[in-house]
């Protein structure tokens, strides 16, 4: 489960890492090609893949898979801190449908 965990905060990084790039980009393919951001944030998301891979062998998939969502969470977070993004009332209705629905899941598997 922590893996998995860690794995979804390395992946919100990388979403957080490609709208700098994006916010850079220039020249098209070529640009994302040259721009360190994308590949960080390309990085960062396949490593997050790792983490996911590693957590999901000997766990099962239908309880630690909807632990990947609280990747939005922190991008939520991340968003705000970095881009100065609005945290709406809306938005914390959707954090709280994501943890809902994690907890929903998990009492499926008891």
């Amino acid at each position: 489960m922590a893996l998995v965990l860690i794995g979804s905060f390395i992946g919100s990084f990388g979403a957080v890492l490609l709208k700098f790039g994006a916010n850079k980009l220039k020249g098209g393919w070529l640009g994302m090609i040259k721009s360190w951001q994308i590949a960080a944030g390309t990085a960062a998301y396949l490593l997050s893949s790792v983490f996911f891979v590693l957590g999901v062998r000997r766990g099962e998939l239908t309880i630690l898979y909807p632990l990947v969502s609280l990747g939005y969470v922190w991008t939520l977070f991340w968003a705000k801190m970095f881009f100065n993004e609005p945290l709406t009332r809306t938005k914390f209705a959707g954090l709280a449908l994501i943890f809902a629905g994690i907890f929903v899941l998990q009492l499926g598997n008891r």
